[in-house]
């Protein structure tokens, strides 16, 4: 049995990671926004922008949860390396989760604060085909000046199950990665069907 490689990270540590996460905070603050986050190379499954997201915001103290999908021996090398952090196989423990758009059903299984404490949620990165060419939404809230309307390739599924985990202050923050790129979709931004 071969041991798992471990990949290059950041070329530049200390810019590449300020810069992802100057892109994370972008996309956050302004809801359905597209970032350019291909920092770092693809790590097996996991395209540059989920990696390069990954190094930005893992570290020691923070819970990993990685879908089915993402679950590699390769991947779990490389995040234990390269970020030293935790991956539990418990969703109720994750600060932070990676999956595909197809495993939405998973998302009830995550931590959504609580009134009181709101910032005890999960946040989660769903890695995408496209965040282009899926069933148009219109977003409103914070960081959004009337409307935004966005399309990426979600299933309804999707939008269902956010509702269900969605009554603000709780919920579940999202970024969206697809290959170089990067949206963000936090709990107080609403959604509606174009």
């Amino acid at each position: 049995m071969t041991a798992p490689v471990l990949v290059t990270a950041f070329a530049d540590p200390v810019l590449n990671a300020q810069t992802s996460f100057r892109a994370a905070l972008k996309t956050m603050s302004e809801p359905g926004t597209i970032a350019r986050a291909d920092f770092a190379d693809a790590l097996d499954v996991m395209h540059p922008a989920t990696f390069s997201l990954a190094l930005t915001l893992f570290d020691d103290d923070t819970k990993v949860w990685l879908s089915p999908s993402v679950d590699t021996p390769m991947i779990r090398a490389n995040l234990a390396f390269h970020c030293a952090c935790p991956v539990t196989d418990d969703p109720q423990q994750a600060d932070l989760a990676i999956m595909v758009a197809s495993e939405v059903d998973d998302l009830a299984r995550f931590r959504t604060g609580s009134d009181r404490d709101p910032e005890q949620s999960c946040t989660v990165i769903v890695q995408l085909d496209s965040l282009e060419g899926g069933r148009q939404v219109v977003l409103e809230g914070p960081g959004i000046e009337s409307q935004r309307a966005i399309s990426p390739s979600l299933c309804e599924r999707f939008w269902s199950a956010r509702n269900q985990v969605t009554d603000f202050p709780r919920g579940l923050d999202f970024f969206m990665t697809s290959q170089h790129q990067l949206m963000a979709l936090p709990r107080s931004t609403v959604v509606s069907f174009a």
